[in-house]
């Protein structure tokens, strides 16, 4: 299949376009710099000139593709607003993505977060967020799931607040660099609230196996790790870097901080069902000793 990937050169985009490639697949990779497409080329893609921004170049991309993954976002989070922007960028982007596709059968996998369930761990039938910091991500994804009804195979697949690989990567990783700049490995509020992880190559796996056979209008979770509690991270952030482990105040996260004192769990016990996925590789604590200071 010639699959057009957006963000394919980040940490979960190079596992993603390495899966494709491997399995067989043909990959033209969206890339904003020279550096990116000198990274795609390398890794076996072809780059495809132009950002989330550059509407054309995604509907030209789209269309001469076989399948898409979406995968680009701005992910700025230094504002409100800016987190705002990034949101409605990506929601243009994917609207413009899918009508390219309407009506050929054609697969658009994109992807989400976890959602949170008070009490329990969410599964694939709960609902993503359509308000709050990130509210207009999860309403994107409706609309892209909805073209189900319009001749497009699309799927999502919703990623936990950490996908990991050699230790970064991630909410986890945004912990760790907060630790090395303020010389404290920091958890909010109690550290019992619990994230889901899983590693970048297990991701992979699950976004080709969306592109390849994921009925239209489906959800599903790229879920390793079900929860881990923020302070067992922060005490292998501290171990690694030499650091004393402290809880802080969630606002030292900034606009994340209400989300970084969340409990949010979650399962993927219908995707490994449904779609025959098994995580393969290490779980989020033994992946983060492989920190260095």
């Amino acid at each position: 299949m010639k699959v057009f990937v957006t963000g394919g050169t980040g940490l979960i985009g190079s596992a993603v376009v390495a899966e494709l490639l491997r399995a067989g697949h043909t990959v033209t990779a969206l890339t904003r710099s020279e550096t990116s497409a000198a990274k795609a080329e390398a890794a076996g893609a072809t780059a495809l000139r132009g950002g989330l921004t550059d509407l054309d170049v995604l509907r030209a991309g789209a269309g001469e593709a076989e399948g898409v993954v979406h995968l680009a976002f701005g992910n700025d989070f230094s504002s409100p607003e800016a987190l705002a922007r990034a949101v409605a960028e990506e929601s243009e982007a994917l609207t413009v993505l899918g009508e390219a596709l309407i009506g050929s059968d054609r697969p658009l996998v994109t992807v989400s977060g976890t959602p949170f369930v008070a009490g329990r761990a969410a599964t694939e039938e709960d609902p993503v967020p359509t308000d709050g910091p990130v509210g207009g991500r999860g309403r994107s994804v409706e609309r892209a799931l909805a073209l189900a009804a319009q001749g497009v195979r699309s799927s999502s697949v919703r990623l936990p607040r950490t996908v990991h690989h050699d230790g970064q990567g991630g909410f986890t990783g945004i912990l760790t660099e907060a630790a090395r700049r303020s010389g404290v490995a920091g958890y909010p509020g109690d550290g019992a609230q619990r994230w889901p992880a899983v590693h970048a190559l297990d991701a992979a796996v699950l976004f080709r196996l969306a592109l390849e056979k994921a009925p239209a209008g489906t959800a599903w979770h790229a879920v390793a790790d079900e929860g881990v509690a923020v302070r067992d991270m922060a005490e292998v952030i501290g171990e690694r870097l030499g650091l004393p482990v402290e809880a802080v105040p969630a606002e030292s996260f900034g606009t994340l901080g209400e989300m970084f004192v969340t409990d949010q769990p979650a399962s993927s016990a219908h995707t490994r069902a449904g779609l025959g996925w098994e995580p393969r590789q290490p779980g989020l604590l033994e992946d983060l000793r492989h920190l260095t200071s």
